[in-house]
């Protein structure tokens, strides 16, 4: 009989993990992750550049940067309680 593992996940939202943070939480600097993320390197986000712009933008979402990193800001997560009714 084969055993089934379940693993509980975090609870995403798709939020936009900052650079900062995640620069934090692996102990990267921040501009060694923009240009990762940019040059592909980095699958947990992406960078786009706007027309006539030299910025680039990034998103980072919550899951993706967990699944690549093992990173999750649990202090972020609102309790029950805490949740406002619909």
């Amino acid at each position: 009989m084969d055993k089934k593992l379940y693993v509980e996940l975090p609870p995403f939202t798709g939020r936009n993990v900052p650079i900062a943070e995640i620069s934090k939480a692996i102990g990267k600097d921040a501009h060694y992750i923009r240009l990762a993320i940019q040059q592909g390197i980095f699958k947990f986000g992406i960078a786009m550049k706007m027309e006539n712009s030299s910025e680039f933008s990034y998103y980072c979402s919550d899951r993706k940067v967990w699944e690549e990193t093992g990173y999750f800001n649990y202090g972020l997560v609102k309790t029950e309680k805490e949740k406002v009714p619909a």
